[in-house]
């Protein structure tokens, strides 16, 4: 009918919705429904309504629409209308009906491969794949089985696929790549099926020194590319996984870059910005673009523009393999950048194309949520969304041993997910590190706690990024004398009822840092506070600021370039601005070594010292008195049974521009200045605190 158009909905399991927009008179709704282009079914109109052009009819069904068919509306006079049954993923019943706990994607064997894809809505899938990527393309039916998964197999023994699905949802033809896929070709341009077991290999668990709590641990956050593309070193593979597996690379001025440097450090974690593909960089060409990741689209699949060859899907697997083993090799755990809050866009996203309204969060009456200010929302709190982070992290846990995750916006995602991750994390590896951003986004979903800071209770596993120390302590680092005492309450890891509301459990859930990828430098902080600040106190106030993060109670975070006062020329959000802002500039280390040296010492120091590691805050409490000093914090450490074999130690935190002199009780040995740590020499009546500088001083 010209000037007529009509959709139609299922919008309850036995209701049909049809609105027809017309400029004609109708004078009735005559209307069947045509099943698998095969069966038809009269339907009797039920409801009517009409109002300027536009009528609302409803058909009720003598029985609830199974799902998994073709289904079209025909009206007489107006013809066939696809029928969106988009709507049942919100019908009461779909979780449980839909609910799938078995194994999803690609499994290869010797004698088959498996693929098995969740897709309740769809009414056909099937498997298109070749063996190379220049072969012409080969297709299986799949086969529709319980809880809307949809089965095919492969015969033989074939361990390299390239495969992707054609999907049909409400009669909408959609090709698209594997929301279980481990590798693709670049771009995701084609998911990858392997035999993983052929090419990875067994990691050394020896290698790894015992951490016995996560305030034993020293976060050092980075991004594979920052820490490789500089120039100014000999790494060969810039920019690329591989870049940080090499050993013996040097910088111009002849100190240690890229693994070597992280070795130098002494730190025990690497947290890399995310690592599995992400949309906004072409793999082909990322010399073109840059971003840290926080796009998300395939969640199992690395990135491949950290890759020597993207479209090759083996490198990109071996090549991430390899750099978390020469890690490991040197002690040092690998933390997972996490982005389970959103991805880069829902409409386009393989999630959408595979079941249309379904893992993203709606509000009630149907509008997307925007809690992670990036237009959609992961529904963490759906069963299959659930399923699929949980299956996630235990690829990377078990795949690749990631020994810890950190959640960006984790108080988008809901509690029972993050306690399903924590069992099996701390089942595989007891001293598996999780952390993220527990700020509260203003999500809602109905009652369910989301994994905000104010939830601290609900997941006593997980640490969270302590704001109110980053806060107070840049500003007290910077000078500013009224937050003395607030500097005071977090410098006891804001688990104590001390000057402050305490925030956590214990210390193990505060990660206290003063700089991350996010919002500028601590530099750059100070330049701002200050304009006039002098370049040697900007160097001598980012030092201080470092010591009380590693001297602080809880889990000390520190982000790379950081302990070189690095600068992202006063950006905020540098997250596409490319390497002039974001690279680790091993220029600046060279120049500035001795800021190195003296975080290399301040590490090695927080390391060896058991009693900076205690995390209950009753012991905490008991262990120091932390007063004021004139200008400056001074913490005393009371209990000499846990600072043994020490019988006193005390530390000063002097954000002035003037010296102090304190005359000790008895005399005391310098342990730290300036200058950095420094191995207990001679006893002294009176310690000397130099501006702008944290002390401590101890006696044996």
């Amino acid at each position: 009918m010209k000037d007529s158009y009509c959709q139609a909905r299922l919008i309850e399991k036995n209701l049909i919705r049809a609105v027809i927009f017309t400029g004609e008179p109708l004078e009735g709704v005559f209307a069947s429904l045509l099943v698998d282009q095969k069966k038809i079914y009269p339907l009797k109109a039920g409801r009517r309504h009409s109002s300027n052009g536009i009528l609302m009819c409803d058909f009720a069904l003598e029985k609830d629409l199974e799902l998994g068919h073709s289904y079209q509306l025909h009206i007489q006079h107006l013809g066939n209308i696809p029928l969106d049954v988009s709507e049942a993923t919100s019908f009461p019943d779909f979780e449980e009906k839909y609910y799938y706990d078995g194994p999803l994607g690609a499994r290869y064997s010797k004698q088959k491969t498996l693929f098995s894809l969740w897709a309740p809505l769809a009414s056909s899938v099937i498997l298109k794949y070749r063996f190379a990527p220049k072969q012409e393309w080969a297709f299986i039916e799949m086969e529709r089985g319980d809880k809307g998964v949809y089965h095919g197999e492969i015969k033989g023994d074939h361990p390299v696929i390239y495969y992707l699905y054609e999907v049909v949802n409400s009669e909408v033809y959609t090709e698209v790549a594997d929301p279980y896929a481990k590798s693709s070709t670049a771009n995701g341009e084609c998911s990858v099926s392997l035999d993983f077991a052929s090419i990875l290999s067994p990691y050394d668990e020896q290698a790894l020194p015992r951490m016995p709590s996560p305030t034993s641990c020293v976060i050092y956050e980075g991004h594979v590319r920052d820490l490789t593309i500089d120039h100014h070193t000999d790494i060969a593979h810039k920019g690329k996984f591989l870049g940080l597996s090499e050993p013996n690379r040097k910088t111009d001025g002849g100190h240690p870059a890229g693994l070597d440097y992280l070795t130098y450090l002494g730190i025990t974690h690497l947290q890399l910005l995310p690592i599995y593909d992400y949309q906004t960089v072409d793999e082909r060409h990322p010399e073109l673009s840059y971003n840290w990741g926080y796009d998300s689209a395939q969640y199992f699949v690395p990135e491949g523009s950290y890759s020597t060859d993207p479209d090759d899907p083996i490198a990109r697997v071996k090549e991430l393999s390899v750099m978390i083993r020469a890690l490991e090799s040197r002690g040092i755990r690998v933390v997972m950048d996490v982005v389970f809050n959103h991805v880069y866009e829902a409409r386009d996203s393989i999630f959408e194309k595979v079941v249309p309204n379904y893992y993203f969060r709606r509000w009630h009456k149907g509008k997307m949520t925007n809690c992670s200010g990036c237009g959609n929302d992961l529904a963490s709190e759906r069963k299959m969304v659930s399923k699929l982070i949980l299956d996630c992290c235990k690829w990377w846990i078990d795949a690749y041993h990631i020994r810890g995750f950190r959640f960006d916006l984790m108080g988008i995602i809901d509690v029972a997910t993050l306690n399903a991750i924590k069992d099996y994390a701390k089942k595989v590896d007891p001293t598996f590190l999780l952390y993220g951003e527990g700020w509260n986004m203003g999500s809602d979903i109905g009652g369910a706690p989301l994994g905000t800071m104010a939830n601290y209770a609900h997941l006593p596993d997980y640490g969270f990024f302590n704001d109110v120390f980053r806060e107070n302590v840049k500003a007290y680092c910077a000078g500013s004398e009224d937050r003395q005492q607030a500097a005071k309450a977090v410098y006891t890891s804001s688990s104590l009822d001390f000057i402050m509301p305490r925030r956590f459990l214990d210390a193990r859930q505060s990660i206290n840092y003063v700089e991350c990828h996010d919002n500028e430098t601590y530099f750059d902080y100070l330049s701002a506070y200050d304009p006039n600040m002098p370049l040697e106190n900007k160097l001598d106030r980012s030092k201080l600021a470092l010591s009380m993060v590693l001297l602080s109670y809880g889990v000390p975070f520190i982000h790379a370039g950081q302990e070189i006062a690095l600068s992202k020329w006063g950006s905020h959000n540098s997250y596409n601005q490319g390497d002039h802002y974001n690279k680790f500039s091993y220029k600046v280390l060279d120049d500035r070594f001795e800021m190195a040296e003296f975080a290399k010492g301040l590490i090695s120091l927080r390391r060896k010292t058991s009693f900076l590691h205690v995390y209950d805050p009753r012991l905490i409490d008991q262990l120091i008195d932390v007063v004021d000093f004139g200008k400056c914090i001074h913490v005393i450490y009371l209990d000499h049974n846990t600072i043994a074999p020490l019988k006193e130690a005390e530390v000063f935190l002097n954000p002035t521009d003037s010296p102090y002199s304190y005359n000790h009780p008895t005399p005391m040995s310098a342990r730290l200045g300036k200058d950095g740590v420094k191995e207990a020499g001679k006893e002294e009546a009176i310690g000397k605190i130099e501006a702008r500088s944290a002390a401590i001083f101890v006696k044996k």
